[in-house]
């Protein structure tokens, strides 16, 4: 953080070259062309004869005056700085006071808005501005693990709310003596499964067991999978032929419609293996529906893991939910830690991870661990 006038004049000459890398990322003047020939489609008298790709055409619009507001916002920020700066250098020392005051807190505001621009810059895989199919499995640590699963379940949707994105339970199904034994669910936002991604792998827990009445450390591990949604207009070849549907009852706590009919639905993809179970609706359609929506997911996903060689997978096939594979460690006892073993980025603030504030490690992956954003940080040195 700036504290003089000379380390704030350093920090605006940084600052206008990440804005610079930045609107060469963004492809500014190009998206500012796209938003004007968008607009004059729009203008048009016939553009709502089609309300499909109306949607699309006002959908891409939305998003590329959202960069293109960013990008000339932060110019604004950055072009008061200078002024003040400007205006500062004027001053003798005895008569900045307040104003340099004023000055280095609007530059640090500026840097987080950077950031933030930059996250998003990083988000440029093909499907990362999708929402999210996130799965959580328990694994080794018997009911402790089935605990720390449900712990999981909850910290993921409390950072979901933080976001601002919406979330959508799939499938719970609950473990023999308590917690679950795994859980499907949705986020469904703008770049959801961006910032979801970096949480796929495997979770390990270290606390004392609430289970275990000689108050012993026990080790859970839990896996995390995070794959795409994907539209409804991609070509997945689905045969029904290949398709083994199951219906059965909802789980739950009953009431005047759960456990009554058999609303819920077990999709089995033969070719492949792949299963899911989708109970959260009361409609047997929707059910379908929904499950359908995420086998199409899993099915691409598996396309794509089968496309990347086996060192950029967080894990595979061969990757056990136990000991070795875990990319995150939560302890509790005998002191108070996450760290994630990725990036090497930790904090003892145990309890507000618990309750979603994850975004120091997500981000922190996008910018270290990311395939896309050493992509971009490769191109920016060559630039150099």
């Amino acid at each position: 953080m700036a504290e003089t006038l000379a380390e704030l004049r350093e920090e605006l000459e940084l600052l206008d070259g990440r804005y610079g890398h930045l609107c060469m990322f963004f492809e500014l003047e190009k998206r500012k062309r796209r938003v004007a020939e968008l607009e004059e489609k729009m203008a048009q008298g016939t553009f709502w004869n089609s309300p499909e790709s109306s949607r699309e055409i006002i959908d891409e619009c939305s998003g590329l005056k959202r960069s293109v507001a960013l990008c000339e916002g932060l110019r604004g920020n950055l072009d008061n700085l200078r002024i003040y700066v400007e205006l500062l250098e004027s001053c003798s020392p005895e008569e900045m006071g307040k104003d340099l005051a004023d000055a280095i807190r609007l530059c640090e505001e500026i840097k987080k808005q950077m950031d933030d621009a930059e996250l998003r810059a990083f988000l440029c895989g093909v499907r990362d501005g999708s929402n999210a199919i996130v799965s959580i499995h328990s694994g080794a640590g018997g009911t402790e693990a089935c605990d720390w699963a449900d712990m999981l379940l909850r910290m993921y949707i409390r950072w979901a709310d933080l976001r601002g994105f919406q979330t959508e339970l799939q499938d719970v199904q609950p473990g023999e003596e308590a917690g679950i034994s795994r859980a499907s669910f949705r986020i469904i936002g703008t770049n959801a499964y961006g910032y979801a991604k970096a949480e796929r792998g495997v979770h390990r827990l270290v606390r004392i067991s609430p289970f275990d009445s000689n108050r012993r450390r026990h080790t859970s591990f839990c896996s995390v999978d995070v794959i795409a949604e994907i539209e409804d207009d991609m070509e997945i070849d689905i045969r029904d032929e290949d398709l083994r549907i199951d219906t059965f009852r909802s789980s739950g706590k009953g009431g005047q419609h759960v456990n009554k009919t058999e609303s819920a639905i077990r999709i089995t993809h033969i070719p492949t293996g792949i299963v899911v179970v989708c109970q959260n609706e009361r409609s047997q359609q929707k059910n379908r529906s929904a499950a359908m929506r995420t086998l199409r997911a899993r099915i691409y996903n598996r396309m794509e893991d089968e496309k990347r060689s086996s060192m950029e997978k967080f894990y595979g096939e061969k990757g056990e939910i136990g000991w070795g594979n875990q990319i995150r460690s939560y302890v509790f006892q005998p002191y108070q830690m996450v760290k994630d073993l990725r990036t090497a980025i930790e904090t003892s603030d145990v309890q507000g991870v618990m309750d979603g504030n994850l975004d120091i490690f997500i981000n922190g992956w996008l910018r270290m661990g990311c395939p896309s954003t050493r992509k971009v940080l490769a191109n920016e040195t060559a630039a150099d």
